[in-house]
């Protein structure tokens, strides 16, 4: 057996307190017996305080330099994935790494960018799963999750675990005075039920909580089984959840009757890679 922990936490651009929070929470996991911890998007440094395009970017780090060393320094022997703000010869990146104590297994960085992100970030060109002491999983970040290709990809690629992270905020107008009764809360919860489903794999979803600048988040963290049950959650609140799999009879299982990968005819699929012909 497995067993995931993830994450529904404030993030902001005291780094230091970023620093003392993940370290807290990885003791958490690690007493909960937890071997991979899902952090949220922006767990190092803050995500940016609002999408008008205007905000001021967040802390930007090497995935080489002094920061993600530090955090795979106290991840030790958990696999831990987190968010942060990537700064590359190519720009500044909203990204994601996976680390152990042994260093960096994996890194990600945002391919879709809502409303005006594109004016803080630019865009990743690529969904790849890699190996890990877990086995193989796949990230993405927020908005991701509401495009079923990039879970595919995923899938395809052999991941079993997809950990999603995410600052995924209340909605901006109209918003229902029961934060579990909102449209965008109801919108983050199904897009993690539909992805893990359809790629009949173990859905990690990590979230913000609290506030940050104009953004309100939704925080519900949660663990999606390969049948798209949700088996744990924080529900509208800041905590650390965990649920147990055997990653390969599990998953088997699910795949051995209606097996969503076996059954695809991607030669039929052509029309998915094209360019939309609808209006944006």
């Amino acid at each position: 057996m497995t067993r995931i922990a993830t994450v529904s936490a404030p993030f902001d651009r005291d780094l230091e307190a970023d620093f003392d929070r993940i370290a807290a929470l990885i003791d958490e996991a690690k007493q909960r017996g937890a071997e991979l911890l899902a952090l949220p998007e922006a767990a190092l440094g803050g995500y940016v305080s609002d999408l008008g395009g205007s905000a001021s970017p967040p802390p930007a780090f090497t995935v080489d330099g002094p920061e993600i060393r530090r955090l795979a320094s106290l991840a030790g022997d958990l696999v831990v994935t987190a968010g942060y703000c990537e700064l590359a010869d190519s720009g500044r990146y909203n990204a994601a790494v996976c680390v152990t104590g042994d260093g960096v297994l994996g890194t990600y960085r945002k391919v879709h960018q809502p409303l005006r992100e594109g004016a803080t970030y630019a865009a990743g060109d690529r969904f790849e799963a890699f190996d890990t002491p877990v086995g193989r999983i796949g990230m993405q970040i927020c908005w991701d999750k509401g495009f079923p290709e990039a879970a595919r990809a995923l899938a395809i690629d052999g991941a079993r675990v997809i950990v999603s992270m995410s600052a995924w905020p209340l909605s901006a107008t109209n918003r229902h005075p029961d934060p579990t009764e909102d449209r965008w809360a109801r919108r983050f919860d199904l897009f993690d039920r539909a992805r893990a489903l359809e790629n009949q794999v173990v859905w990690v979803a990590a979230n913000q909580s609290g506030s940050f600048g104009a953004l309100d988040f939704v925080a519900n963290a949660k663990i999606v089984d390969p049948g798209g049950e949700v088996v744990a959650a924080t529900g509208y609140a800041e905590g650390l959840v965990t649920a147990d799999f055997d990653l390969q009879a599990d998953i088997d299982a699910h795949r051995a009757g209606m097996g969503n990968l076996r059954d695809r005819r991607p030669e039929l699929y052509g029309a998915l890679t094209r360019p939309t012909l609808l209006p944006v």
